[in-house]
């Protein structure tokens, strides 16, 4: 994903501001900063584009998925239903919380749908953490309904999906609280860095409390501040802050080129009858950060992986088997399904919901393994752009 294929003098400016300054702490130190407040700004900037009341700037996509689920009261003991095709924080946070992950199947729109949600819901069940994957949507529709009718808390992991909308809408902004990462890897970059956002002031309280410590952030005077609640500390940097301040003016620019991009790519891939693209409810709303496509088997699959480094694709763009990555599909995380970690985790004092040893998703393993998923990066030139489509059509060829 395209953040740091944009970098330039932008970005230094916003730094430069802090350093010029001295001042790299988020919070106080007024007089100091001549008059910049990066995480502030960078946080206006999410709320705005979001259409959002509230955004709360954090260290990592992985810690807004801890303070999203502290913040809506989702903790020890509580079932959470979360997919098997994430990157791997989405069940950290809850794990690392006292929750009780619950895996559901995705569908071939390569999410949670509403009907594998009900499937997997037990009377225990307190919240589901929707993760928007590779820059599309689930049904929302149908998800948002079920998680009215059954009381659920609706969180939104929108970490692959900056820019994206449903029906208008900008995902992450549908449930109770959205969760976006600013990483090295993602549509925009802050070196590191996360969000939340929300509309709802009681949980955007819990958020900026939560993720520092428990200062309730009233006055001037830092070591006199009140702590409403039990805090740890997750805070981003004036540094970090300042560079997703610049990215985010890029945004547009990102999305735009992203969307010309992947069109030109799909119509390449659309010439081979034995591909199919995944199901994206709402088209107009992809981010269209990867174009996703299925082989019939998943032996086809693995041919076709082949056949485009061997045309050399992935001198030009990632090429996601992700039936094959140790991070982002439960079929290679030994470490959850053994629960191997550092200290006790409280789901090792109780008796889990599922057995994830022995846990089968054969739905969910029909997907992944025939899914193919090509990064679409927003600097190629035509000639480039061009070149990855010939080199595409080569490698299907050969199928």
């Amino acid at each position: 994903m395209p953040g740091t294929e944009l970098f330039g003098a932008e970005e230094r400016k916003e730094v430069n501001d802090v350093m010029e300054s001295g001042v790299l702490f988020r919070y106080n130190h007024d007089a100091l900063r001549n008059g910049h407040w990066k995480s502030r700004e960078f946080e206006k900037a999410l709320a705005d584009w979001n259409g959002v009341q509230y955004a709360h700037a954090c260290t990592s996509g992985s810690t807004a998925v801890a303070i999203a689920m502290a913040s809506c009261g989702i903790g020890a003991g509580d079932e959470v239903i979360v997919p098997p095709f994430t990157y791997i924080a989405t069940v950290e946070g809850a794990l690392l919380a006292g929750a009780l992950p619950i895996f559901a199947e995705i569908d071939e729109t390569l999410c949670l749908s509403a009907d594998t949600i009900r499937k997997a819901l037990t009377p225990n069940t307190k919240a589901v953490v929707l993760v928007h994957m590779c820059g599309s949507m689930a049904n929302l529709d149908e998800i948002v309904a079920l998680c009215e009718e059954k009381n659920l808390v609706l969180i939104e992991d929108t970490a692959q999906a900056l820019g994206g909308s449903y029906k208008g809408k900008a995902l992450g902004s549908i449930g109770k609280m959205g969760c976006f990462s600013f990483d090295f890897f993602k549509i925009i970059t802050c070196g590191e860095g996360g969000a939340v956002i929300t509309n709802d002031e009681a949980l955007y309280n819990n958020a900026h409390q939560f993720a520092d410590h428990g200062h309730d952030h009233i006055g001037d005077n830092r070591g006199m501040e009140g702590h409403p609640i039990v805090g740890f500390n997750y805070r981003i940097g004036e540094l970090n802050a300042a560079i997703g301040v610049a990215q985010m003016r890029k945004l547009p620019y990102i999305i735009s080129q992203q969307k010309k991009h992947k069109k030109a790519m799909q119509a390449s891939l659309a010439k081979f009858p034995q591909i199919t693209f995944r199901q994206i409810p709402d088209a107009e709303g992809d981010a269209s950060t990867f174009l996703d496509f299925f082989l019939p088997d998943e032996a086809t699959a693995k041919k076709a992986v082949q056949a485009l480094k061997d045309a050399g694709v992935p001198a030009i763009t990632g090429v996601q088997y992700w039936w094959e990555n140790n991070y982002h599909y439960i079929r290679n995380w030994e470490h959850i399904r053994e629960m191997k970690t550092a200290a006790k985790l409280l789901i090792q004092t109780v008796t889990p919901p599922q057995d994830y040893k022995t846990l089968q998703l054969p739905q969910s393993d029909a997907i992944i393994s025939r899914l193919i998923s090509l990064v679409v990066k927003v600097a190629w030139t035509e000639e480039q752009l061009q070149d990855l489509c010939a080199k595409m059509e080569k490698a299907m060829q050969t199928l």
